[in-house]
C-alpha cells in the first residue's frame, strides 16, 4: 500500500512538473539563443489625452492585423521615463520615448545618473518631433531668449525631458538658472500659470500644436520664441538627439511668422533581447501599413520611411535594421 502511495505521488509530480514546462513554453518560445519571442507583446504609451497613446494602439493594430500567433496590447504609463524603465526591465516589449530621454538612460546621465546604465534598449524607428517650444506672454517683452533673464520661467517639471532641453537651451545662450527666476512646473501647470501670471514664460516639449497652448492662445496673447540657427547647430553638435524645425505660421493663434526651434524626436524603442525575426516583421508591418498611424493622430502623418533613422539616439535593433537595409533606407 504505501509502495502504491509512493508511485501515485511521484506520478502526481512528474505531471505537474510537465505542466509547468508546457505552460512555460506557451507564452514564450525561442528565435535563437538569448532572442525572446513572447506571444502576447505589451506597448508602453503615455497618459490617454497625449499623442503617445493612440499612435501606441495604432502600432498594437498594426502588429495584432498582421503578425501571426501574435496579440499586442498598447498601455497607458507616465511617458519617456517611465517607459524606458519598464523596457529596461522586460515589463514591456516595445515603447514610446522621446530620444533624448533613450539616450540619457542608455549612458546614465541627467535623472538617470544615479542607476545603472540601461542596457536592454534598441531603437525600432524615429517618428516625429517634439518640438521645444519657448512661450511667452506677449506683454512681458521676451522676443529673444535673452530676454529670458531675470523673468519667471516654468522650466519643466524636475526630472523631465522638458527640464533638461530647457537648461540646455539656456546654457547655449550663455544662460543658467541663477540668471532666471526657474518654476519646475509641467506643461499644463506652466499653461495655467501664463494665465494668472505667475510666470511669463514656459518651455514646452510636445508635438505641435499642443492642446495646452492652443487653448492658451484662445485667450490671453502669446508669444514664441525661436532659437537662432547658428544656436540649433551648435546645440546639435553637443547633444545629437536634437534636430532643427520650424513651427509654421499658423501653428497657433496670431502667430503670423514661422517661428525657428529645435525638436527631439519621439521613437520607438525596443527591448534588445526581443528575436530579430519578430523585430523585422513588425517593422515591415508598420512602414507597410503607415495610414493606420495617420488615422490615429495628426502626428502619424509625420512618421515616414525615409527619416525613420533621423535623430536616432539607440543601437538600432538588428530586426530593425534588416529591414530598413532591405528598403534602402
Amino acid at each position: 500500500m504505501k509502495k502504491f502511495k509512493s508511485i501515485s505521488m511521484l506520478l502526481v509530480f512528474l505531471l505537474l512538473v510537465t505542466a509547468f514546462v508546457v505552460g512555460c513554453g506557451s507564452n514564450d518560445a525561442t528565435g535563437g539563443e538569448g532572442d525572446a519571442t513572447p506571444s502576447r507583446l505589451a506597448i508602453a504609451t503615455g497618459g490617454t489625452t497625449g499623442v503617445y497613446y493612440p499612435l501606441g494602439g495604432a502600432f498594437a493594430s498594426i502588429i495584432n492585423e498582421n503578425i501571426d500567433g501574435v496579440s499586442a496590447n498598447a498601455e497607458s504609463t507616465g511617458a519617456s521615463v517611465e517607459n524606458v524603465n519598464l523596457l529596461n526591465f522586460g515589463e514591456v516589449d516595445f515603447a514610446m520615448v522621446q530620444n533624448d530621454i533613450s539616450y540619457y538612460a542608455f549612458n546614465g546621465m541627467e535623472m538617470f545618473d544615479d542607476q545603472d546604465a540601461m542596457g536592454n534598449l534598441k531603437g525600432l524607428a524615429t517618428l516625429y518631433p517634439e518640438t521645444i517650444q519657448i512661450v511667452a506672454d506677449a506683454s512681458a517683452g521676451i522676443n529673444s531668449v535673452e530676454d529670458l533673464r531675470g523673468k519667471r520661467v516654468a522650466v519643466g517639471a524636475p526630472g523631465s525631458g522638458t527640464e533638461a532641453n530647457a537648461r540646455q537651451i539656456l546654457a547655449a545662450y550663455g544662460l543658467t538658472y541663477d540668471d532666471i527666476q526657474a518654476d519646475y512646473l509641467s506643461f499644463g501647470e506652466a499653461a495655467d500659470n501664463l494665465k494668472d501670471g505667475h510666470v511669463q514664460a514656459a518651455f514646452v516639449t510636445a508635438g505641435t500644436p499642443t492642446a495646452a497652448i492652443t487653448d492658451l492662445a484662445t485667450t490671453h496673447s502669446i508669444n514664441l520664441v525661436s532659437v537662432s540657427s547658428d544656436v540649433a547647430q551648435a546645440l546639435i553638435a553637443d547633444y545629437p538627439y536634437y534636430a532643427e524645425v520650424v513651427i509654421p505660421a499658423g501653428t497657433y493663434r496670431n502667430q503670423d511668422e514661422d517661428v525657428s526651434a529645435v525638436a527631439v524626436m519621439a521613437m520607438l524603442a525596443v527591448r534588445a533581447d526581443l528575436s530579430e525575426d519578430l523585430v523585422y516583421d513588425i517593422t515591415k508591418a508598420l512602414f507597410e501599413n503607415l495610414g493606420t498611424l495617420s488615422a490615429a493622430h495628426a502626428r502619424g502623418g509625420d512618421v515616414k520611411l525615409d527619416t525613420a533613422l533621423d535623430g536616432m539616439s539607440l543601437e538600432v535593433h538588428p530586426g530593425a535594421q534588416r529591414y530598413f537595409d532591405e528598403a534602402g533606407n
